[in-house]
């Protein structure tokens, strides 16, 4: 890795930390070279391209870290899922992941889809359009560790793969922000309970 991309890097994790905490809106470009202790310049001249100004730098540093933030969430599941053979444990996994972080998330500041999907949603386009691709990806991967599942014999063959991903999407993400909005992990666990039973339910 090179030296610019050494520091664009930089760059994006300390981003991902404030735009996850503080808004695409609340985020200033004072913040981010305070952050990085890195001068206008310095962050400029990692991010600028022709036809840019400086909005359009600042969108690009949030998409990058918000890609960043997004993945850095995968990875940590990724390590906890990975070593789990059976396709229904391997979701439950996820639910086990997300109950115990669910105060203490792998990025400062809660979900980042979900941070970002509340901001975005009121204007700012190009963000929008990453939160949809992320929940489309996280629908796919729960769709396709069920057809491994059914395929292996483990999951009934007669369920609507596709309407179980947004059902657990949606149980995930509403459990999130009523824990983080009452700052007790008690709702994420009556959601959760629900889901591992509904998970429980697609075994073949």
């Amino acid at each position: 890795m090179s030296k610019s991309e050494k520091t664009r890097r930089f760059i994006v994790e300390k981003a991902a930390i404030l735009f996850n905490q503080k808004g695409y809106n609340g985020t200033s470009m004072s913040d981010i070279m305070e952050a990085t202790g890195l001068s206008k310049g310095g962050i400029y001249g990692n991010f600028k391209r022709e036809g840019l100004d400086k909005n359009g730098v600042k969108e690009e540093i949030a998409i990058a870290a918000f890609e960043h933030a997004v993945d850095q969430v995968y990875q940590e599941i990724g390590e906890r899922t990975g070593v789990i053979e059976n396709s229904l444990d391997k979701l439950k996994a996820v639910v086990y992941f997300y109950r115990e972080r669910v105060l203490n998330p792998p990025v400062e500041g809660g979900c980042p889809i979900q941070n970002t999907a509340v901001e975005a949603d009121d204007g700012h386009g190009v963000l929008r359009d990453k939160v949809v691709e992320a929940i489309a990806v996280w629908k796919y991967r729960i769709v396709r560790t069920l057809e491994k599942g059914i395929e292996k014999g483990e999951v009934r063959a007669d369920i609507d793969k596709d309407e179980f991903a947004t059902l657990f999407i949606g149980n995930l993400e509403g459990g999130i922000l009523l824990a983080r909005i009452q700052r007790s992990v008690k709702p994420f666990e009556v959601m959760s309970r629900q889901l591992l039973s509904m998970i429980e339910s697609l075994r073949n």
